[in-house]
């Protein structure tokens, strides 16, 4: 299935690194030939009035933070000058929502979307609830774009590596992805393990076989984990191999444990390496 519809959620304040990463969004959507459905979000944030306070006289109310909003303004208009820069078919939307409320509004509206974009921070608490709340509830794949890289991505996914580990997620990332693999030059399947036992090996054989039903010509290897994490794995090997997108599932095992003990999944969501995509 190719990728025509897409969302791209877009929260917080409209730094220079916030617009470098929707304007590469939206050149990466240009590439594919996608609409695109911008939803921006006002939120109330609290800002300290900047008084004195003096010790004789009553400043309870001075004292007190006062109410603003998040520039969703800002953000939209971002997007509308990429959008229109990229001749991008799209459309904008501005809503205003509790915090706790932003993750399961922009999984709703995901549903009927083949894809959902998001810009990342690095780090971003917020970020991160938005990605898990899509991952966990939307049913789709999103494909993250971290911020702090924004100016260096590529805007074609050339150089592709899939994180493959056999389970469920990883396999639905692939089948979500087959439009991104037929398009790109080199794909490779990496197997994080210290063992290489014979089902790795075998599995990741036949993932080449699989892809190359879909005429996608892959090679597969493992990689030591070697004392690191899985995540950092990945990681090195995006930065060692110079990879346009990581393909990966996401929570093989529970969120709670991955909180709790940290996992290739939380790993990736906080500091995304490059383009990554993942499924569930």
């Amino acid at each position: 299935m190719a990728i025509k519809d897409v969302l791209l959620p877009l929260v917080g304040e409209p730094t220079p690194a916030a617009i470098a990463a929707i304007d590469k969004c939206m050149a990466a959507a240009g590439g594919i030939g996608a609409r695109v459905t911008a939803i921006a979000v006002e939120q109330d944030i609290l800002v300290r009035p900047k008084v004195t306070i003096s010790a004789d006289l009553d400043n309870t109310a001075a004292g007190e933070a006062v109410r603003s909003v998040s520039d969703a303004h800002g953000l939209l208009k971002a997007f509308d000058t990429a959008a229109t820069r990229f001749g991008l078919r799209n459309e904008q939307r501005l809503v205003r929502l509790p915090a706790a409320d932003i993750p399961a509004n922009f999984a709703v509206c995901a549903r009927l979307k083949d894809l959902s974009l998001i810009p990342v921070g690095p780090d971003d608490g917020q970020s991160e609830k938005i990605v898990e709340g899509l991952i966990f509830e939307s049913g789709r794949p999103i494909l993250m774009c971290p911020e702090e890289f924004a100016t260096e991505l590529a805007v074609a996914f050339d150089d592709v590596v899939i994180a493959w580990d056999h389970t469920a997620p990883a396999a639905r990332a692939v089948a979500d992805a087959l439009p991104l693999l037929q398009a790109a030059t080199n794909v490779r399947i990496i197997t994080a393990t210290d063992k290489k036992t014979t089902a790795e090996l075998e599995s990741g054989a036949a993932l080449v076989s699989h892809l190359a039903e879909h005429e996608i010509k892959a090679t597969f290897e493992t990689a030591k984990i070697d004392g690191s994490s899985v995540g950092k794995v990945f990681e090195a090997y995006v930065k060692a191999n110079t990879i346009d997108l990581l393909i990966m599932g996401a929570y093989r095992h529970s969120r709670l444990n991955e909180i709790v003990w940290g996992g290739a999944t939380k790993t990736v969501i906080g500091r995304p390496p490059c383009w990554v995509i993942m499924s569930r």
